[in-house]
């Protein structure tokens, strides 16, 4: 039978797993909720007969699963009441406001029927998939370090102005909302990261979020993660990760397409000659991780510790210009 799934919050991302749960044949709607008439009215585009709720309760109610993907204020309520109630909770990230709150969160959930998970995409997608294979078999050789790079013209981008809480220092940031994946990206290729330097500029308002981030990580062994992240200047949008092979690296760009280099020109290493989208390849890959996860089987999905992990490193980081 099919996974009963509600999702809470009809922003982009909502609308965009919305769109992969109606699309996948593990999953049934079963209830949508955002306080938001406006992101209500974009989600009725995508059907007709969707099941739009009174309220965020509502919503829940018959769900197996609910995926939260309201802004990170409300996400710690609404995770114990699903927790509460039986229901599976799929998250995105960060898991709340404050490391304190999320690791009270994390505590919780771990003593519900279902340990949460959150999605961080690239998890499930076919590029992590490749890379942790051409580590396993030695292709790469030895991994060196990470380098990861972001520039973004303006911040929100364009596509994602309607989430206007994105700009705002508490619960904003490109840190937050992009970096974190490849902090996750690189917790799971190297293990656990300590920060040793970080230095954040922010704009003279208060209220705004971070404009430049330079930070350095390491592992246990001195292996370094190098982080630069800009906004500003008129260019096209950059999002790079770097795995360092001493045989061959490996360069994600724009999430999932995936490169390779044995020090000569970046090739492609993932063919999208198909016409396959690689977002809907990677949402779709991640809701059938979500089933097996429903099912008790071995799953790729984060976990709610990872995703504190990688909180409490965002955090430490932009906390280093305030």
């Amino acid at each position: 039978m099919a996974n009963k799934i509600a999702i809470i919050g009809l922003g982009i991302m909502g609308r965009r797993m919305l769109e992969n749960a109606l699309a996948h044949p593990g999953f049934e709607v079963s209830g949508i909720w955002d306080p938001a008439n406006a992101s209500i009215a974009k989600a009725r585009e995508l059907g007709s007969d969707l099941p739009i709720a009174k309220d965020a309760g509502a919503a829940m109610a018959n769900a197996d699963v609910v995926y939260l993907a309201c802004p990170p204020a409300p996400r710690k309520a609404y995770a114990l009441s699903a927790a509460q109630a039986g229901k599976g909770v799929f998250m995105e990230k960060p898991l709340g406001v404050s490391n304190s709150e999320s690791e009270d969160l994390v505590v919780q959930l771990e003593s519900s029927r279902l340990p949460a998970v959150v999605n961080f995409t690239q998890a499930s997608s076919r590029g992590f998939e490749l890379l942790e294979q051409a580590i396993d078999s030695g292709k790469t050789g030895q991994i060196s370090g990470i380098d990861i790079v972001v520039n973004y013209s303006a911040w929100p981008r364009a596509w994602q102005v309607d989430a206007d809480w994105l700009r705002f220092r508490a619960e904003g940031g490109y840190t937050r909302e992009v970096i974190s994946h490849f902090l996750f990206l690189s917790h799971r290729f190297l293990g656990p990261l300590i920060l040793r330097y970080a230095s954040a500029r922010y704009p003279q308002d208060p209220a705004l979020c971070e404009l430049d981030l330079l930070a350095r990580l390491e592992t246990s062994d001195g292996r370094p993660v190098n982080i630069i992240g800009t906004t500003g200047g008129q260019q096209p949008d950059r999002q790079e990760v770097t795995v360092k092979g001493s045989e061959t690296s490996y360069r994600f760009r724009e999430f999932y397409q995936l490169w390779q280099s044995d020090g000569g020109p970046w090739v492609e290493a993932l063919d999208w000659s198909s016409g396959e989208d690689p977002r809907t390849s990677a949402l779709q890959r991640q809701l059938t991780e979500l089933d097996k996860w429903l099912r008790g089987r071995p799953n790729k999905l984060a976990t709610a510790k990872e995703a504190l992990a990688v909180q409490k490193l965002v955090e430490a980081m932009l906390a280093a210009g305030q």
